[in-house]
């Protein structure tokens, strides 16, 4: 074989080789984006429909593993729109079991204002409680959740089912020490919000922002 012969050989491998390597390059690049993306969970449940967004949404059994007991629903639900909203029911998705329900420090109905938010459990917060909670839900797994409003209607999420320890004691079935308030119109990611938020003055409702 003459040489330019062995020297155009020698140039067709090298472009063959770079090409192998950009390919597989490329496909390791894909799947590792495709693995990120697959192991992103959200820190809390989560959901709007039209001016309602629920927000930080748990259901919280009984601290011990083998107490039975009632469970807590959890969450803070804001409206951004110009009518003030009814809770009117709470319904475990499944079991079909439907919270009885208590506005703030007892009686009433729970209403969300407008432009306003309101929080479901803790000391002093309106509550939504499942009296069968261990036969309802389990804890670990993401228990679908129907609240349901008297002007947007029915809402639906999952929420992670936990038991009242850690940062959920102060949530679960048998209360506990009110969690610091602090009222205010737009969603943030904190999981001890306070009991309410009333509308601003001006009368304008604010428009929640994801955290």
């Amino acid at each position: 074989m003459s040489l330019p012969s062995l020297r155009r050989g020698a140039r067709r491998g090298a472009v063959a080789a770079v090409l192998g390597l950009s390919v597989l390059s490329l496909s390791a690049c894909a799947a590792g984006n495709d693995a990120q993306t697959n192991e992103i969970k959200p820190d809390n449940a989560a959901v709007s429909v039209g001016d309602i967004k629920i927000q930080n949404a748990s259901v919280v059994t009984q601290a011990a593993s083998d107490a039975k007991g009632p469970a807590t629903v959890t969450a803070r639900i804001f409206n951004s729109g110009t009518h003030a909203e009814t809770l009117k029911s709470v319904t475990v998705v499944g079991s079909g079991e439907k919270a009885q329900l208590s506005a703030a420090k007892g009686g009433g109905s729970i209403t969300v204002p407008a432009g306003g938010w309101v929080m479901l459990g803790g000391k002093n917060n309106a509550s939504a409680v499942i009296k069968s909670g261990r036969e309802s839900v389990q804890d670990g797994n993401s228990q679908a959740v129907a609240f349901e409003f008297s002007r947007a209607g029915k809402v639906q999420l999952r929420a992670l089912v936990v038991p009242a320890k850690g940062s959920y004691a102060d949530f679960g079935p048998t209360g506990g020490p009110s969690p610091s308030a602090s009222n205010g119109s737009s969603p943030s990611g904190s999981a001890s919000p306070g009991a309410s938020g009333s509308p601003k003055s001006s009368g304008s409702p604010a428009s929640p922002s994801a955290s």
